[in-house]
Parts: C-alpha cells; sequence; structure tokens
C-alpha cells in the first residue's frame, strides 16, 4: 500500500462539545529492496561469422518490483568474459559485436553480465550470456513468384495489404529481409521484416512488375513479383452471374483452383476468343462452407453479355465445369427466400469498393471488393 489518508477529529469537554477535523495524509516512501530481474535468468544467442562490427546479438530484458526512481534506468556491465573486447553493451541493454568474429578461432563465449538499478544503496543481478559462433550463410534464400490479381471500382483503389511473399533459408539461423526498388515505392511497399507487398490507393488499370529481392545479410535474390489491376465498369454490375460452390474456402479456390477454373469457363462461356471473361469478386456465403463467385463477359464490340444468355451457356457446360470443382447452384436472381408470388422478384447488386478482401497464398493473391445483394419484389 503506497499510501493512507486518515481524518483526524480533536473534540473538547465543553457543553455543547466543540470540535474540528483535520485530514492526515501518510505517504509510505519505497526502499530498494528488491534487486533487478533479468527475463529469462541466462540468455544464449547466436551470431554469424564475418558479420560486421556493430551487430545485434541480443536484447536483454529486465524488471524491478521497486517504485520508478529506485528501478530504471539500469546500468549494465560485462564482468567476465569479454577480456579481448569482443562485445559491447549498451545502456539499453542490447549486446553487439565489437568484432568480426571467427569461426575457426572460437565457436563459444560466455558472459557475466551485471545490472544495476538507480535506487539508494544500488541492487545489483547477475545474469550468464552463452554466445556461439556459427558459420556464415552458405545457402540462398530461395522464394516463390508471386502474382496478384486486383479488383476495384474506377479510380477509387483505397490501397492496404494485397499479398505476401514467401521465402525460406536452409541456413537456420539466417534473418531475411525484403526490399523494393526505390523508384516503384510511389506505388507499393514492402515490409522489409515479413514481405507483406502493400499498395497504395490510386492504382491505374494495368500490369506492374516489382523489382523485389530477399537477402540472408549475404546472399540478396530477385522475386518475381507481378502485380494486375483491373478496374471495373458499373456496365458490368448490372450484368453479372454468380457461380455459388460447394465447401472451399477463398484460399483454397484462388490457389488451387481459379487459373484451371477461369480457364474451363472461358472455353464455356465464350462465343469469340476477343471475347473478355471478368472476375468481379468471390465472397463466401455466410454461415455456410459455400463460395460465390461474380462474373461477366464483354464482348469484343464493347458491349456485354446478359445474364440469361451466360446461364444457358452455363448450364450446357456445368458437367466440363465439375470436372476442376463442385458448383453448387448457377444464379442470376437470388431473392433469400422472398415469396413474390405474382410479381417478379428484381436483384441489384452493390460493391463497397472501400472494403476490400485479400485472398492470399504463396504463388497467388486476389483482391477484390466486398458486394451486397439487394432482392425486393416488383409487379
Amino acid at each position: 500500500i503506497s499510501g493512507y489518508s486518515l481524518v483526524v477529529q480533536a473534540r473538547d469537554s465543553g457543553t455543547p462539545p466543540l470540535s474540528s477535523s483535520v485530514t492526515v495524509n501518510v505517504d509510505i516512501s519505497d526502499v530498494n529492496d528488491n534487486s533487478p530481474v533479468f527475463t529469462p535468468a541466462n540468455y544464449t544467442a547466436v551470431i554469424q561469422e564475418n558479420k560486421p562490427v556493430g551487430t545485434s546479438i541480443l536484447q536483454l530484458v529486465v524488471t524491478d518490483k521497486d517504485s520508478f526512481h529506485n528501478g530504471p534506468p539500469f546500468t549494465f556491465t560485462i564482468l567476465t568474459g569479454n577480456e579481448e573486447e569482443e562485445f559491447t553493451l549498451d545502456p539499453n541493454g542490447v549486446l553487439r559485436s565489437a568484432v568480426i568474429f571467427k569461426h575457426m578461432v572460437s565457436t563459444e563465449y560466455v558472459l557475466c553480465v551485471q545490472a544495476k538499478d538507480s535506487g539508494k544503496p544500488q541492487q545489483v543481478s547477475h545474469t550468464y550470456v552463452q554466445v556461439r559462433v556459427i558459420e556464415e550463410s552458405i545457402h540462398k534464400p530461395t522464394a516463390i513468384p508471386l502474382e496478384i490479381f486486383i479488383v476495384t471500382m474506377e479510380d477509387d483503389f483505397p490501397g492496404g495489404v494485397i499479398g505476401k511473399i514467401h521465402a525460406t533459408d536452409q541456413d537456420v539461423y539466417d534473418v531475411l529481409t525484403y526490399t523494393l526498388k526505390s523508384e516503384q515505392k510511389s506505388l507499393f511497399k514492402v515490409n522489409s521484416h515479413d514481405g507483406k507487398i502493400i499498395a497504395l490507393g490510386g492504382l491505374d488499370n494495368g500490369k506492374y512488375v516489382l523489382n523485389v529481392s530477399v537477402s540472408d545479410g549475404r546472399f540478396q535474390v530477385p522475386i518475381d513479383v507481378v502485380v494486375h489491376v483491373e478496374q471495373l465498369l458499373q456496365e458490368m454490375l448490372q450484368n453479372t452471374v454468380t457461380i455459388r460452390f460447394e465447401n472451399v474456402s477463398p484460399e483454397d479456390f484462388v490457389g488451387l483452383h481459379m487459373h484451371g477454373f477461369r480457364r474451363t469457363l472461358r472455353n464455356a462461356v465464350l462465343s469469340q476468343k476477343q471475347d473478355s471473361l471478368h472476375i468481379i469478386s468471390i465472397q463466401p456465403v455466410a454461415g455456410s462452407s459455400q463460395l460465390d463467385m461474380l462474373f461477366a463477359v464483354q464482348m469484343h464490340s464493347g458491349g456485354f453479355y446478359k445474364p440469361a444468355y451466360l446461364i444457358q451457356k452455363l448450364t450446357n457446360a456445368r458437367r466440363h465445369l465439375e470436372n476442376v470443382i463442385r458448383i453448387s447452384a448457377i444464379l442470376e436472381k437470388n431473392c433469400s427466400g422472398l415469396d413474390c408470388q405474382e410479381q417478379h422478384c428484381e436483384q441489384s447488386l452493390s460493391i463497397d469498393s472501400h472494403s476490400l478482401m485479400t485472398y492470399s497464398t504463396a504463388r497467388i493473391s486476389f483482391v477484390c471488393p466486398r458486394f451486397y445483394r439487394n432482392v425486393r419484389c416488383m409487379c
């Protein structure tokens, strides 16, 4: 308990008795009776040979149960094991290399490190740090080429994470970093630690080839990353057809089925080779394991095929399509249980271009806007 607040009353013996009260605050001052605590109690770290001077090896973590003026900042000192001054320890507890280590010279160092708190009198604790020197990288990183498809409304792309580079290295202790050529940073960014690719807002229609590389500190390897941006036209939404798939996740569809199904679908519905198939969006059906895919087909002349025509084509080719993936339904209208009786069910689609869904796999990433169906009975 850091303090008490008491109300003290003085009362006389007169008639009537008179009294007065005063508040007495009692603060309990902290005595520096707790030593700093290392977490964990002892450390093990590695450093590759030939790393430059100043390479970070380890971050010491220290806590103290005393109040702030008896705890940090801590003073760190290497007591033993650093007689040749191969290491330095900065005020924040980061252990760094002071020489370029060679695996053939020594493979292991054991340091005794002291942490001293700021109290009076000061309390101290000790930890042991074992540092192993390992051979430098002998394997180059390997990375999987990535193809990204972005679907967005005209000039309305808000930006965001559009995919992730998957890279590995056979050298167990290698730390991989990712870089992007500077001239492309006005449109894209790459997280240097985890390889996530971020697109900035306002991407134009077209194809972008990114100059991305991954490095383990010794080897640098280029990665093929291609980004396709397709801008939707309002007329597309009025001529969409939905194919509903059974028991498939968006990621599995994108990674395993999308290329093959697109090819089969083109053969099924395109009347001329010059016609264009546009996959507008894919979206899980709420409360189920089903998946909806919206698409439209643009004629070479510029217009779009009507949904009724596409549905007829799909119905005829359904057996071939299901050789790729199981289809639950082919929908032009989805009335969500509305009973319109003698009236007609009218459906309209709306696109939320600022609510993007990113379905990312190791090789393919698909970014599309969220869509909503609105249905009502019409005379």
